[in-house]
């Protein structure tokens, strides 16, 4: 398998807007770990990376994507979008957006001298709670089909992420209790709570750093990351004008169009 190249094509799909049926057999990995490198490999492509997403963090999105586990994502700087953007669906593959909770690291964290770093840990180097949506996507055309390891090596389905109001006081939260929901035109069309992302957004933060640090990638003061769907993702159409709403907390927005 040439990582390399591997990855050059999955940045043509992803630049050019045309999607692929499946990557070339002699490309395609064949395990997760494969799918990383494959994904560590779009660094020197895609631009900066800002930051991860925690995909399949509940039972139905793994269901969703064939997987029987969470798994991680590199974000870039050119997917970022702030609250109000519009986005086209007309390129999209996925057409799905999802309310999310996310962390900004204040400091680097490191790898524990003991093994797995706890929650507590990790969060030490937590500077704030942000409130976010997702819009994941797909270079593949029927990304459902091609199987975990290509879609790891696909960033793990990164699309578009909106980030809206940053919450200082946070850490008394009851981020697992806490209520989030979508509207479309004012209309709630899907809600949940922290809970649905590996049972507490916290939770879901260690998870995500062991894994991104015992693969050998760096946690660095500034990366934003995204912990998973707080509430069921939802289907946008052209002209949808979706609201993600986190009780208490705040709301942002994006529209779509054709």
């Amino acid at each position: 398998m040439n990582a390399q190249r591997a990855a050059e094509v999955l940045w043509e799909a992803w630049s050019s807007g045309r999607p692929l049926a499946s990557l070339p057999e002699e490309l395609r990995p064949r395990d997760l770990e494969e799918g990383y490198v494959i994904q560590r490999a779009l660094d020197d492509l895609a631009g900066r990376p800002v930051g991860w997403k925690i995909a399949a963090t509940s039972p139905a999105g793994q269901r969703h994507l064939g997987a029987d586990g969470p798994m991680v994502g590199r974000l870039y700087e050119m997917q970022h979008r702030p609250s109000g953007s519009v986005l086209s669906v007309g390129a999209m593959q996925m057409r799905s957006a999802e309310p999310e909770f996310a962390f900004r690291f204040g400091a680097p964290v490191s790898a524990g001298e003991r093994g797995a770093l706890g929650v507590d840990e990790v969060l030490k180097a937590v500077d704030s709670l942000v409130l976010a949506i997702e819009v994941p996507d797909s270079r593949f055309a029927d990304f459902s089909a091609v199987g975990v390891p290509s879609l790891a090596a696909d960033a793990m389905c990164g699309g578009y992420f909106l980030l809206g109001p940053a919450i200082e006081d946070w850490r008394s939260l009851d981020l697992a209790g806490q209520a989030a929901r979508l509207t479309v035109g004012g209309e709630e069309v899907s809600s949940g709570s922290g809970a649905a992302v590996l049972g507490d957004p916290r939770d879901a933060l260690a998870w995500m750093a062991n894994q991104v640090l015992d693969h050998g990638w760096d946690l660095r003061q500034g990366d934003i990351v995204l912990t998973g769907a707080s509430a069921p993702p939802i289907p946008v159409h052209s002209g949808d004008e979706v609201v993600a709403e986190f009780e208490g907390l705040g709301s942002l927005e994006v529209r779509f169009e054709a």
